[in-house]
C-alpha cells in the first residue's frame, strides 16, 4: 500500500497529526511489519469503507512516528468464511505476513480464529462480535477489539430493566451474531427482572428479511417492548415497515448497533425516535483522544468518522502498541505482548484482558432522536467495556484452558 504523504503532511500542518501523536506508540527497531487484513469489503461497504480509512490513517501516523514501518495487505472475503480462510492462507504462506487481522461477520471471525489456532499465527479480530470468539472457541492466538454481544447486551439490559415492559419480542439475523445477542439479552434481562417473558422471536436470514411479514408477526404477539439486532439493509427495511404498520407506536424498542452512523444515517427522516441503542454520537464527543482522531480524519478524508473508522483506527493502534511492547514480530512474542496490553483507543484507555483476550473498549448508549431531518443519538453516555464483563471465575467456566 502506498502512503499519500502529501495528504498526511497537510493534516499535520493543520495540527491533526500533532494532536494524534500522543495516542500512538513508536515501534522500536528496524524492518517492516506486514499485516494481512481480511474483511467483507464488498458485502458490508457502509461499515468497512470507513473502517479501512481509519486503519490507513492510523498506519500513516504510526509510520510517521518512526521505528518499525507497517504495511497492510488487504483482502476481500465477500462475506464468505471459506474465502476468508483461503485469503488468510495466501497471506501467511505467499505474502509472508507477520499477523492477520480484520473480520466483520461473526461466522467469518470464528473461521479466521480457527485458522489462527491451526497455523499458530496471531489474529487481531477487529469487528466480529460473537462471544464464542474469546470464550467457548477462544484460543491463544486470537484477540478481539470491539465490545462483544455479551457486553453490548449487558449495556442495553441496564436500560431495558428500567422500563415497565413485561412482554418482550425479539428480532435478529439468523446467524451467530444475532443468536448470541438474543441469548445474552434474554438471560441478562431475566436475571434483572425475573417476571419478564418473551412472547415472540423472529430470526430472518441476514440480508434477506421479509420485513412486512416479520413486522406482522411481531405485532400479532402484542409485546410491550422489542429487542432488535438487525442492522444495515435489514434494519432499514424493518424500520420502514414498522413505521408504516405502526409497530413501534406505544412500544419501547431496545436496539443493538442502531445508533452507529453507518446504519442510522441511511434512514434520514425515517429514523426512529426514542429507541434505546448502542452507537456512536461522533459530533458530540469532546474527549482529547476523540478530538485528535476526528480532526485528523476530517483533514485527511474531508468527511466525518463513522464507527467503522474508529474500529479500524483503534485496531491498527493496538497492533502498533503490541509490536512496540514485543520488540519483535515473532508470533509467540506478539501473543505475549497482546496479553494484558494497555493501549489508548479513540474512546480512551483500554486493555486486552489476559484471561480471555477481550479488549475493554466500550460503547456509547443513548436514545435516538431526529435533528434537522436526520437521526442522531441523545442522552448518551460512554459505557466502559471493563464494567460489562463477567468476573474472572465465570470467564474460566466459559473459555477452554490453554
Amino acid at each position: 500500500m502506498t502512503i499519500d504523504r502529501r495528504r498526511f503532511l497537510a493534516a499535520a500542518s493543520a495540527g491533526a497529526a500533532t494532536l494524534a501523536a500522543p495516542a500512538l506508540v513508536r515501534a522500536q527497531g528496524g524492518g517492516v511489519v506486514r499485516i494481512g487484513e481480511v474483511n467483507s469489503y464488498t458485502a458490508q461497504p457502509a461499515f468497512l469503507k470507513p473502517y479501512r480509512q481509519g486503519w490507513e490513517l492510523a498506519q500513516e501516523q504510526a509510520n510517521a512516528a518512526g521505528g518499525r514501518r507497517f504495511e497492510t495487505i488487504f483482502r476481500d472475503d465477500g462475506g464468505k468464511p471459506e474465502d476468508a480462510v483461503r485469503h488468510a492462507g495466501d497471506l501467511v504462506n505467499a505474502e509472508k505476513v507477520d499477523l492477520i487481522a480484520g473480520g466483520y461477520l461473526s461466522n467469518i471471525g470464528l473461521a479466521l480464529a480457527d485458522f489462527a489456532l491451526q497455523n499458530k499465527r496471531l489474529y487481531a479480530a477487529s469487528e466480529p462480535l460473537t462471544d464464542a470468539l474469546v470464550w467457548s472457541k477462544g484460543n491463544r492466538y486470537t484477540f478481539r477489539l470491539r465490545p462483544s454481544t455479551y457486553m453490548q447486551a449487558a449495556m442495553l439490559v441496564e436500560e431495558a430493566a428500567k422500563l415497565p415492559a413485561r412482554k418482550w419480542a425479539v428480532i435478529a439475523p439468523n446467524y451467530e451474531y444475532g443468536q448470541s445477542a438474543v441469548k445474552w439479552f434474554k438471560e441478562l434481562l431475566k436475571k434483572a427482572k425475573p417476571d419478564v417473558e418473551f412472547v415472540a422471536e423472529q430470526f430472518p436470514a441476514l440480508g434477506r428479511i421479509d420485513a412486512g411479514a416479520t413486522v406482522q408477526a411481531l405485532e400479532a404477539a402484542k409485546p410491550d417492548a422489542i429487542f432488535n439486532v438487525t442492522f444495515a439493509g435489514d434494519l432499514s427495511n424493518f424500520v420502514r415497515q414498522g413505521n408504516t404498520r405502526g409497530l413501534f407506536e406505544g412500544r419501547a424498542v431496545v436496539s443493538m448497533l442502531t445508533g452507529e452512523p453507518e446504519y442510522l444515517d441511511p434512514l434520514g427522516a425515517e429514523a426512529p425516535v426514542g429507541w434505546i441503542v448502542t452507537g456512536y454520537p461522533h459530533a458530540d464527543i469532546r474527549t482529547p483522544e476523540h478530538t485528535a482522531f476526528a480532526d485528523a480524519y476530517r483533514a485527511k478524508y474531508n468527511d466525518y468518522p463513522r464507527l467503522g473508522s474508529v474500529v479500524g483506527y483503534s485496531t491498527m493502534q493496538s497492533i502498533a502498541a503490541a509490536v512496540a511492547r514485543a520488540q519483535s514480530t515473532e508470533t509467540e512474542k506478539l501473543v505475549e505482548a497482546f496479553s494484558g496490553l494497555k493501549f489508548t483507543s479513540v474512546f480512551g484507555p483500554a486493555e486486552y484482558r489476559a484471561i480471555d483476550h477481550q479488549s475493554t473498549v466500550g460503547a456509547y448508549v443513548g436514545r435516538t432522536a431526529l435533528k434537522d431531518g436526520k437521526g442522531v443519538m441523545v442522552d448518551w453516555r460512554y459505557a466502559d467495556g471493563a464494567k460489562y464483563l463477567p468476573p474472572d471465575d465465570v470467564v474460566k467456566t466459559l473459555r477452554p484452558a490453554g
